[in-house]
């Protein structure tokens, strides 16, 4: 099906150009010499985790909002300074921030010393497993990873690695990469295609549900690898996990989604 999709095209549309006022994304394997502008994309897309994690997750954790008005309180009382109620919220986002960025590099260092450090031994040599770049304009925008997970009743790929360079996002690159997961579990059997985020922008979860993603579950509190779990830490980087699925055994093989 995408051998035939391609054909509709000359030969520099596999650089995913233009066409019709509509971006046509091609996604493609993993390259070596896609090597550093991957991991600059990856880099990028955990950074924009920082501020999303520390502030918009705020409203997601009433449990850390419930500290400020008895430390306000007890601050007020101790110091008998009023100007101390404006400046404890203050610090606690500033807080925050310090620690959701810490735990978040925590993780990138933990990636780059194992799969993202090595894509193809990690992804590209091991049966069950692959990682795909997206191109558009000539230049690589997106990518994303499966792994398989064989298991007696079919078992289950896990997308991971999604992220799409902030500069052409709503260009269709997510579905595209999202899309090659799916085709890759319903080729190869497997029943499911799962994924965890824990996102707090609402574009991340609608670009799931629009691929066909469930929301199975939610875990609060969730550890993220990398992290020092220290008290601190544990007060003011919280955040939650979504767990997404998607029952592929009805997608036929090269079906395109909708």
């Amino acid at each position: 099906m995408e051998k035939k999709a391609l054909k509709k095209y000359d030969k520099k549309q596999s650089n995913g150009l233009k066409e019709q006022n509509e971006y046509i994304p091609l996604v493609r394997k993993f390259e070596p010499d896609d090597n550093l502008v991957v991991q600059q994309i990856f880099y990028e897309g955990l950074m924009e985790m920082v501020p999303d994690t520390a502030f918009r997750g705020l409203r997601h954790h009433p449990e850390t909002s419930r500290y400020i008005f008895p430390l306000a309180v007890i601050s007020l009382v101790i110091t008998k300074c009023w100007w101390v109620i404006g400046v404890l919220p203050a610090s606690v986002m500033c807080l925050r921030y310090f620690y959701s960025r810490r735990v978040i590099h925590g993780y990138l260092r933990r990636a780059m010393n194992t799969d993202m450090g090595n894509i193809e031994k990690f992804y590209m040599k091991p049966p069950g497993s692959c990682f795909w770049v997206a191109v558009l304009e000539g230049k690589v925008v997106g990518t994303v990873a499966a792994v398989g997970q064989q298991e007696e009743s079919g078992g289950a790929v896990v997308l991971q690695r999604m992220s799409v360079d902030q500069r052409y996002r709503k260009c269709g690159v997510g579905v595209a990469l999202g899309r090659k997961v799916l085709e890759f579990a319903a080729h190869y059997g497997y029943s499911s295609v799962i994924l965890g985020t824990t996102a707090y922008a609402p574009a991340a979860h609608r670009l799931y549900q629009r691929l066909g993603f469930c929301c199975v579950g939610v875990t609060n509190g969730y550890a993220t690898p990398g992290g020092r779990q220290s008290l601190l830490e544990q007060i003011f980087y919280r955040v939650r996990h979504h767990h997404y699925s998607i029952d592929v055994q009805n997608i036929s093989n090269g079906h395109q989604l909708q």
